[in-house]
């Protein structure tokens, strides 16, 4: 498999990681737990409608990693925000978590092949 293949496979199931956690996870609410993890963190108040928001956020993010717009600005942003968000959810909310503290560990994944993909794959990378 070249790497112009294997970057465009990893574009979409990176697109789909964001698909399922914001449309099924959040928006269709299938998994409670983010709503709870959400109102851990900031406020059980509004936690069902700041949760639909997250969720809407993510399914942009689907569409900004598909469009390939500013594809190395989108990487950056979502390596940051994943960071952020699960140090946080970490420090806070790992009695909630999927893995517990081992969350971090699937998240630093995510983040590597984020950063591979589109810093080492990606075919404008690539000196002719």
């Amino acid at each position: 498999m070249n790497k112009n293949h294997l970057h465009k496979i990893l574009i979409y199931l990176i697109a789909c990681v964001w698909l399922i956690n914001g449309l099924f996870c959040k928006i269709f609410n299938l998994v409670p737990r983010h709503q709870q993890i959400v109102g851990e963190i900031v406020s059980n108040d509004y936690s069902r409608e700041l949760t639909f928001v997250i969720g809407m956020l993510e399914i942009v993010m689907v569409v900004w990693i598909l469009s390939n717009y500013k594809s190395k600005l989108n990487a950056i942003t979502q390596i940051v925000i994943v960071s952020i968000m699960n140090v946080i959810e970490v420090m806070i909310t790992s009695d909630i978590l999927l893995w517990g503290k081992l969350n971090i560990v699937f998240a630093a994944l995510f983040v590597f092949i984020v950063y591979v993909n589109e810093f080492k794959l990606s075919p404008k990378n690539i000196v002719a």
